[in-house]
């Protein structure tokens, strides 16, 4: 394929997925217990009344669509730098002991109330310094004696299954009323209404997927692997960390707001290789706007499936996102075959 050739196809691409996007954020601001036309949601939108109606467009459905995109975005994007800087399909953000740590630093405040005293910013707050604690704690003992790639993976691993631990041994000593709270915090939620923090996840994703792209040749160059990525003057020691850092920090904003949402950054880079291909400059955008789509549709499933109840998105994105990759594995060995 030829480079004019190329660029038109992914020019088609992205035109494609944006269309799905504009498309997925308008059916989760129509869909749902009460229904909206598209035109009357373009008309409450742009010229608003004081009723019940426009409270429920406005102040529900349109914070948790914005938040959906976000964290959908950012938790793809991670998942698909960390594939790439790993060399490993079944790397996503989770699996480096990041969500653990946020769900060690929730736990505890539910545990210890601290949310009532210091107000709604707490949980988000917590959520994200046990998150950033892991991040340096791995990163400092994957990195030394040399270990780079390896260390890191193996130690957030380990650091994965005493999070995990830990979170069971205060779900145990916990009371009924902070238990249901920890439980309903690692199903994952899209809720948060607060706008200071839906803009923060917004911000933060497209920040990221913006620097990640200036490094689009140097994780192209990676995928040959460390030694000839080195031998075309790529800083491997250098890439890796930096991405490694940016990719979970921005995995640890949205586990502090959303709370764990799972299979997102495993699944749909994996779906997007296929559509798209391997290169970097149109995966990394393409991975974005995807875990996006997903995420926002997941959220409708979520909210109409058992109506008037809802589900945690966390369990719609597993089920999901497990059938979606069991079809992608099988379909591969299929061809192989």
């Amino acid at each position: 394929m030829n480079i004019s050739r190329r660029y038109r196809a992914w020019a088609i691409a992205l035109a494609g997925l944006l269309a799905l996007l504009v498309a997925s954020v308008l059916a989760g601001l129509c869909i749902g217990e009460t229904l909206f036309t598209p035109a009357e949601v373009i008309r409450l939108l742009t010229n608003p009344v004081d009723d019940g109606r426009t409270e429920i467009l406005t102040r529900l459905r349109l914070p948790r669509v914005l938040l959906g995109c976000a964290v959908g975005g950012a938790l793809s994007l991670s998942g698909v730098i960390l594939q790439g800087i790993f060399r490993n399909p079944l790397v996503e953000p989770y699996t480096l002991g990041i969500s653990g740590g946020a769900s060690v630093g929730v736990s505890l405040t539910i545990v210890l109330s601290l949310q009532v005293a210091w107000g709604s910013f707490t949980l988000p707050a917590a959520g994200f310094a046990g998150a950033l604690v892991t991040v340096l704690f791995v990163h400092g003992l994957g990195t030394r004696r040399g270990t780079r790639v390896e260390g890191l993976l193996l130690t957030g691993v380990m650091i994965s299954f005493i999070s995990s631990s830990l979170v069971m041994l205060l779900m145990a000593t916990a009371k009924s009323r902070d238990l249901h709270g920890i439980i309903f915090w690692i199903m994952g939620a899209l809720n948060e209404t607060n706008g200071t923090l839906i803009r923060l996840v917004g911000i933060a994703s497209v920040a990221s997927l913006l620097l990640a792209y200036l490094y689009a040749p140097a994780l192209n160059a990676l995928r040959l692997g460390a030694e000839p990525a080195t031998q075309l003057g790529v800083n491997t020691g250098r890439l890796v960390k930096i991405l490694f850092l940016l990719a979970s920090l921005l995995t640890g904003i949205c586990v502090s707001v959303a709370g764990l949402i799972g299979f997102v950054g495993l699944v749909i880079p994996r779906l997007l290789i296929h559509a798209v291909g391997t290169d970097y400059r149109i995966l990394l955008p393409a991975s974005f706007l995807g875990g996006s789509i997903f995420l926002v549709l997941s959220d409708i499933l979520a909210r109409v499936a058992i109506a008037p109840l809802e589900l945690p998105i966390g369990v719609i994105t597993g089920i999901t996102g497990g059938a979606l990759f069991i079809a992608i594995t099988s379909g591969r060995k299929k061809r192989a075959g």
